[in-house]
Parts: structure tokens; C-alpha cells; sequence
């Protein structure tokens, strides 16, 4: 495609790339390798890499070209707290707009996708594209049914720190409890919401991403570099980016 829509593939590719943990802070974005990765010609490129910079996505230094733009350890537990703030706040919003049934059953679905996801006792390699696409639709899903475009847009930027998308899945082989804790989360919250209960499903979402969090800062802290690679081995697909605009 041509034009403004290869321009705006490229933006979303390149986006899930920084949000998903594929690409990690600090880390320089070369043209001719992304070219080729995602099969997109520089041009549009080039403009997706400038209208990320403009985000606050992409950092761009003279002689040294783009690179992931970096946020301090503390930067990270800041918009943390903000993002489980709002995404609470969401939780409330939802029930007293009237939560309605589609939604629900919304809710419901995602939440089977994610059991049949780790039927197994763990989370494969293979399906972490999948987990993490039910996660996204799971967060979206009660952020629309606050019915509140601000709310909306200021989650949204927190996601322009990466790390801190809901699109960063902590994966850990030997690691299933952390993944099933936050599953669990899942359940309960769409429980609560059937509920009409938003005060408890605010509860749980806030402590949901707070504890998403704290996990991330406590690996980062341990071994930045090992947190990167393990986030970063699920190439990304041209399914993906379009399924989570």
C-alpha cells in the first residue's frame, strides 16, 4: 500500500514493536533492519519513526540517529501507580455507566481464551502472541465501558513509557504462578463486574497493574539485560498490529 496507509502500517508495527518489549529502551532503530523485518519500504518508515519521536516513543540525537526513548526506574513506578490508578477508576466508571451484558460476555470470552491459553500449566513460546492480544482486548474492553474518551487518552500516554503497556507479558518458563496470579486477576475482576461490584473490581484491577509492575522493576533491577532478551523474543506479525489498533 501507498500513501498515508503504508505510513500508518509502519507507525503500528513499529509501535507494538516498543510497547510489546520487542524493542527495548535505549536500544537504536536502524531503518534497514526494520525495513526488512516488517517489509515496509524506508519512506513510510522514516515518517513513522517521526511521528513516534513525536509521541515520546522514539528519542532522535543528531549523528546518532533513533533510538527507543529511555525512562528511569522510578519514571517507570510513577506511571505505574498512574496506570493502575486509571484503569481502576475505569472499573468504577463501567458499573455506574451501566455496565451492559455484550460487555460482560466480552469479558467472559477473553477470559476463556486466556484458560485455554494455559490449559497446559504454562504459557508456550507460541502462544504469548495470542495471551498477549486477550490481555490488551481484556484492558480495552473495561476502558471503553467507562465511556469517558479522556480517561481513554490518559491511559493511552501511559503507554507511550515503554515497559509500562499492557502489552508487556513477564514470561517465564519456569515461572507459571506469576502468569496464573495475574489470570486469576482476570477472573475476579470480570466477576466483580458482573457483579455491578465496582468498588471490588476497582480493588483488584489497582493491585492487578501495581503488582504487574513491581514485578517488572524487581527484574529490571536484578538483571535489566535478561528481562530485555525475555521480552524480546516474540517477533511481532502484521495480525497482531492490526487486531490491537
Amino acid at each position: 500500500m501507498k500513501g498515508k496507509t503504508a505510513a500508518g502500517e509502519a507507525t503500528a508495527a513499529l509501535r507494538e514493536m516498543i510497547l510489546s518489549g520487542q524493542l527495548h529502551p535505549g536500544q537504536p532503530v536502524r531503518q534497514n533492519h526494520l525495513s526488512e523485518l516488517l517489509g515496509i519500504s524506508r519512506t513510510p518508515l522514516r515518517t513513522a519513526m517521526a511521528t513516534l519521536t513525536q509521541d515520546g516513543l522514539l528519542s532522535y540525537e543528531e549523528n546518532r540517529g533513533y533510538r527507543v526513548k529511555s525512562f528511569s526506574v522510578d519514571s517507570i513506578i510513577k506511571v505505574f501507580e498512574i496506570r493502575a490508578g486509571l484503569e481502576a477508576m475505569a472499573c468504577r466508571a463501567a458499573v455506574r455507566c451501566g455496565i451492559d451484558n455484550a460487555t460482560i460476555e466480552e469479558l467472559d470470552r477473553l477470559v476463556t481464551i486466556g484458560d485455554r491459553i494455559l490449559s497446559s500449566g504454562s504459557l508456550d513460546v507460541a502462544d504469548l502472541p495470542e495471551y498477549r492480544q486477550f490481555n490488551v482486548r481484556f484492558h480495552d474492553t473495561i476502558i471503553n465501558a467507562a465511556q469517558n474518551p479522556w480517561l481513554h487518552e490518559f491511559v493511552g500516554r501511559t503507554h507511550n513509557v515503554p515497559l509500562v503497556s499492557d502489552r508487556i507479558i513477564l514470561w517465564e518458563a519456569d515461572d507459571f504462578a506469576l502468569i496464573q496470579r495475574s489470570h486469576d486477576d482476570h477472573h475476579r475482576i470480570a466477576r466483580a463486574l458482573r457483579n455491578s461490584d465496582g468498588e471490588r473490581a476497582a480493588a483488584i484491577m489497582h493491585e492487578h497493574v501495581q503488582y504487574a509492575g513491581e514485578a517488572l522493576v524487581d527484574r529490571l533491577r536484578n538483571d535489566p539485560e535478561e528481562t530485555f532478551r525475555k521480552l524480546a523474543f516474540s517477533p511481532p506479525t502484521a495480525n497482531t498490529c492490526q487486531k490491537d489498533q
